[in-house]
């Protein structure tokens, strides 16, 4: 009598145990999934590489909030760096930066865009194990 109630807890443990680990696996394939919908937003840094007064600043800030699906602008005139965040759907970036280097002539301007090992150290969660079991099971499959 013993020796069956052991089995039949075993047997209620274990598949408790792999429905919770199933869940999990959904719940970190939904999360890590790429999607784009319309409460998505990207930030893009442009560095102008040139002097920025204080009165261009200010320029630069409202043309950005004129362009079709910007949300946010910081210009930095001391750092020469503009920051915006758009709505992927609307937006282009680069087609932004292009037109906003037409509109103001910094032709020296740039978009900067990080490298791969630079979005890896930005985010603590990358530090994590789990981000790192799956990283490796994305690379495998």
């Amino acid at each position: 009598m013993g020796n069956s109630w052991i089995k039949k807890t075993f047997k209620w443990t274990g598949s408790i145990f792999l429905i919770l680990l199933a869940i999990l696996a959904v719940h970190i394939y939904v999360v890590t999934r790429h999607r784009v919908d319309s409460k998505t937003r990207v930030m893009a840094r442009i560095d102008v590489k040139q002097f920025v007064s204080k009165d261009d600043a200010n320029k630069i800030t409202e043309w950005f909030y004129k362009q079709q699906g910007v949300d946010h602008v910081l210009c930095n005139p001391k750092t020469e760096i503009v920051i915006f965040t758009f709505s992927p759907l609307i937006a282009n970036a680069n087609k932004i930066v292009e037109n906003f280097k037409a509109e103001f002539n910094y032709k020296n301007s740039i978009r900067y865009i990080p490298s791969e090992e630079e979005l890896d150290r930005s985010c603590p969660v990358a530090a994590s194990f789990t981000y790192k079991a799956v990283k490796f099971i994305k690379h495998i499959f």
